[in-house]
Formats: structure tokens, C-alpha cells, sequence
């Protein structure tokens, strides 16, 4: 079998960005840096044509992922031209992250890619000294073996010694290459335009509270004023507050508590005699929030705060016909980013288009500022085939569901203006 002239990159993204990120940040943290996965990829191809003086066929990128659920960023990666994404395991174990399969993968990559005489050079972006085997290998099949490290922080060796002794070539991506495409997040670097910021969600995140909300917490503060001392415990020292009884804690000057769902129930929508300020509203967003918890029950609604004529409201589920579910899967696999505005808006595009009868919207708007209980859940669930709303660092992200539902009701104003 002839052997074809072109190079292949494999990548291993947790040694790339994990080096990245101990040479611009000072640790080891990939959420410490912020990453232009498109100018990383185009600089990663530009450099290996150079080096190898042979056309690109492909660029592997191996990752980790909780239960190898792709994360947005290998969502947008894997719809790359000339990339394809392995994912391996990510568990977490002492407090901290380790991958699990990603050398196994490359391995069997490597050597796969040698065996058939796919390429002419194969260029390696790691440090692990697990791939010394099928480095061997793949030399022994004629493949010219280039090794490139990231430029190590206390300008050391961050690779096996034993791997960049047995490579042909070597080169180290330096500090000035990597930052075209990396920056480190407390420098307040970007590495390419940042989005406009999402009015819906800067709404969200910086409307006052109602006055409701304050006087219900003006009245919990004057409750702890007046409530009596404790008498003193056992050996003459206060004892620790109940749990119901713990002492409000004042929040630092200048932060800013988020409001809650309930709050945002309580604000009003605008009418024509009465306009948001642009404090409250920038953009002219609508505020727009879900929870089943500090619902005020309108008249007419039912024991549960929805109103019997949107009990009737049809679920995504409910009108998509098994052809539908294919090409919406094929769509959310090769399309769809994983943006968490972006989810909602298509899960929000999807059951609009499908809809019988155009009055459903009208029966929508009904639950304003609640989405209707089914269909939150069902549109939480869709977010999370993303790998959005997981535990991340042992919180859940509450901001991506501020941007989720954020989404969901811009699409459907979107729409109904489109309509109307």
C-alpha cells in the first residue's frame, strides 16, 4: 500500500490548554483561560502544514467529558472543517479532574493512522509519556513523528523526556503563538470580539427588586433587630444561632443581590402610560422567568398557579412526529452549538413550527412571566443532552439557565411579532 503525503495532528486538549493556562495564568486551571477554538484550530493547521510541508488531512482533538457528554466548546469544535472530536471520561477524584481513555485513544489513533499509511507525518500535541509506544510504532511504518510542546511556565520540560528523545522533530508553541488564540481570564484578555452581551439576560440580572420583595426583607431585618439575646451557653460564650434563627448577613458595599424568580414575578409589565426605565430594561428586554416556587396565583387559575386554558398547551414531545425527532437530532448534532441562549431559542423555533393552531401563543403569553411547567421541564431536559445545567466545579450553573429560558421567550417574541 502506497503511503499518501499529508499530515494529521492529534491533539491532547487537557496537556494543550492545561499547559496554556499554567504559562498565562499560573495554574494548571482551563477555566482560567478563555479560548478562540477557531483561531486555535486554524493556527494549529497553518503550523503543521508549514512544519511538515504536506496538506492537512485532519485534526484530531481528544478531550474529556462527564460521562463523555460533549461540552459546548467540542460541540463547536466537532463541526469544524478538517477536525473530528474523541472524547474519553472526565471523573472527578480527590477534589480533582482526571481524564480517563484520552491516551488510550490517541494510541490507537496513532498507530491506526500509521498502519494504513494514511499520512506521511503525524504531528503529536501531548506530554504524556503513555504514548511512547505508539510513537515507536508509528515510526517503525514510516511516519515522520513531529512533537510539539507549549512553552512550560518555569521554562522546563512539560513533556516525557523519553517522548521528545524518541521523536523526529520538535517544537515548542511559544507564548506569543499561543496567545493568538488564548488569553488568560484575569488579565482581561479575549482572544477574539466578544458577543454583544445578551439584553434578556442583563435584564435579568440587574432589574431592581419589586417592592415587595424589599419590604418583605425589611420586615425579616427589623424581626432580627428585635429579636431577644440568647442567653449565654455553658461556659459563658453565645451559642451557635439555630438554623432558623441564623443572623442576616450584610452583603458587602457595591455587590448586588440577583433577584429570584419570585422577584421578577413581581415586577410589572410595561404599559403605554408607563415605560421601564433603561436601568430596569436595558434593550427594551422582556423579563421572563420560570419556577414553581413564590408563584402568585392570578384569578382564575388553578391549584397549581396555572390557569386551566394553558394546562392544555401541547409539549414539544406531544407534536413531533418520529421523522421530526430524526432530523432534530441530526440538527442539534451538526448546527447547533450548545450556547445555552442558543438552545432555547431553537427548542423555542421547534415547538412554534409545530404548533396547530397559532392561539397556543396567545395561551402562552397567559403564564407571563412563568413558561408553563411541562414545558420548562422539557426544555431543561433538552438542555441538558448539551451538557448544560451540570455540576460544574460542584455548583450548577444557574446563569445558563437565566439564558436558556432567556432564549426560549426571545424566539417566542421574535416569532410572534413576525405574526402579529
Amino acid at each position: 500500500m502506497e503511503r499518501v503525503d499529508r499530515c494529521v495532528v492529534l491533539v491532547d486538549a487537557g496537556y494543550l490548554l492545561g499547559a496554556a493556562a499554567s504559562l498565562l495564568a499560573g495554574e494548571p486551571a482551563r477555566s482560567r483561560i478563555t479560548v478562540d477554538h477557531a483561531a486555535l484550530i486554524q493556527g494549529l493547521r497553518e503550523r503543521a502544514q508549514a512544519d511538515t510541508e504536506q496538506p492537512l488531512l485532519r485534526i484530531y482533538w481528544f478531550d474529556g467529558a462527564p460521562d463523555r457528554v460533549p461540552q459546548p466548546e467540542h460541540r463547536r469544535l466537532r463541526v469544524m472543517p478538517r477536525v473530528t472530536v474523541r472524547l474519553g471520561a472526565l471523573t472527578r477524584s480527590d477534589g480533582r479532574w482526571a481524564q480517563k481513555g484520552v491516551d488510550a485513544a490517541m494510541h490507537a489513533e496513532l498507530t491506526e493512522l500509521a498502519r494504513n499509511r494514511a499520512c506521511s507525518d503525524v504531528v503529536l500535541v501531548t506530554g504524556d509519556g503513555d504514548l511512547l509506544p505508539g510513537l515507536m510504532s508509528a515510526k517503525e511504518h514510516g511516519v515522520a513523528v513531529h512533537l510539539w510542546a507549549v512553552q512550560a511556565a518555569d521554562g522546563d520540560y512539560n513533556q516525557s523526556e523519553d517522548l521528545v528523545a524518541e521523536a523526529d522533530e520538535r517544537r515548542v508553541l511559544d507564548r506569543a503563538w499561543i496567545t493568538k488564540a488564548v488569553r488568560a481570564k484575569d488579565l482581561g484578555g479575549v482572544c477574539a470580539p466578544s458577543p454583544a452581551p445578551r439584553p434578556e439576560i442583563a435584564a435579568i440580572l440587574s432589574a431592581p427588586l419589586p417592592e415587595s420583595a424589599l419590604a418583605a426583607s425589611a420586615e425579616r431585618a427589623a424581626q432580627a433587630q428585635s429579636r431577644p439575646p440568647a442567653p449565654p451557653g455553658r461556659n459563658g460564650s453565645a451559642p451557635p444561632p439555630a438554623d432558623n434563627a441564623a443572623e442576616p448577613q450584610t452583603a458587602p458595599p457595591g455587590a448586588r443581590t440577583v433577584p429570584t424568580p419570585k422577584d421578577l414575578a413581581g415586577l410589572r409589565a410595561p404599559t403605554a402610560d408607563r415605560q421601564p426605565a433603561p436601568s430596569q430594561h436595558p434593550g427594551g428586554a422582556t423579563l421572563r422567568w420560570s419556577s414553581d416556587k413564590g408563584w402568585v396565583e392570578r384569578p382564575g387559575s388553578g391549584p397549581s398557579g396555572e390557569p386551566p386554558e394553558t394546562a392544555s398547551l401541547p409539549t414539544l414531545a406531544q407534536l413531533t412526529s418520529a421523522e421530526q425527532r430524526w432530523a432534530d437530532r441530526e440538527e442539534d448534532i451538526t448546527t447547533v452549538g450548545g450556547d445555552p441562549f442558543e438552545v432555547g431559542q431553537v427548542f423555542a423555533r421547534r415547538w412554534m413550527e409545530r404548533l396547530p393552531e397559532s392561539g397556543h401563543v396567545q395561551k402562552l403569553s397567559v403564564m407571563y412571566p412563568r413558561v408553563p411547567h411541562r414545558i420548562d421541564g422539557e426544555l431543561l431536559r433538552y438542555a441538558a443532552r448539551f451538557g448544560l445545567l451540570a455540576h460544574k466545579d460542584d455548583q450548577i450553573d444557574e446563569h445558563d439557565r437565566y439564558a436558556i429560558r432567556a432564549g426560549f421567550w426571545r424566539e417566542i417574541d421574535v416569532r410572534a411579532a413576525e405574526s402579529a
